[in-house]
């Protein structure tokens, strides 16, 4: 059975799911090499209410959709934010982010380079960070993957993790606690 409807976005049965997965559709879409983006995702109902003209430019002011019982679904709208500044390391970047309330939670696309387990245990020892990184960008297993992870203010976390070498929809694995780390600092922003 195909999970894709008719514009090839994967089904999901949550608004966090169906967002992460739109994003990582639309960051697809741009090819790879990309910088990393922020999205703030706010509530697609409220959105159409408060701000219909930013609706309306989003294509937002269209019938509302339908959940089983009839009801509107509830859905999230994931809207980029500006470029990342370069030359800062993300962490950094991070924590000097705070959302207005409207936002109901925010998103990150990234791309790194990832080995797989059984590589730690040759990790050569006393490497700074820019040694690291040297040596994964040159081991013979290394793959290249886009992360796409979000959370909400109320807690929820989900991922969805593409490798580049298996480039379709269909392969995107999709999981709360993928990428913890992010997730965590992405949380961190709504702290405080």
């Amino acid at each position: 059975m195909n999970n894709l409807p008719n514009d090839g976005t994967p089904l999901a049965s949550s608004p966090l799911t169906r967002a992460v997965l739109e994003i990582d559709e639309y960051a697809s879409g741009l090819g790879w090499d990309q910088p990393a983006r922020l999205f703030a995702l706010v509530d697609t109902a409220k959105l159409r209410v408060q701000e219909p003209a930013l609706a309306g430019q989003l294509g937002l002011d269209e019938k509302e959709e339908k959940g089983e019982n009839g009801a509107a679904a509830a859905s999230l709208t994931p809207v980029e934010q500006e470029e990342l500044p370069a030359g800062v390391p993300l962490d950094e970047f991070l924590a000097t982010i705070g959302w207005p309330d409207a936002v109901t939670g925010c998103a990150m696309t990234v791309e790194r380079l990832m080995l797989p387990p059984s590589a730690e245990s040759a990790v050569p020892e006393g490497l700074d960070e820019e040694g690291l990184a040297a040596w994964v960008a040159e081991h013979p297993e290394r793959q290249e993957v886009r992360m796409t992870v979000a959370v909400l203010r109320d807690g929820a976390r989900e991922s969805a993790v593409r490798l580049r070498e298996k480039d379709a929809a269909t392969e995107v694995l999709t999981g709360s606690e993928l990428v913890p780390g992010l997730a965590d600092a992405l949380a961190a922003t709504f702290e405080g």
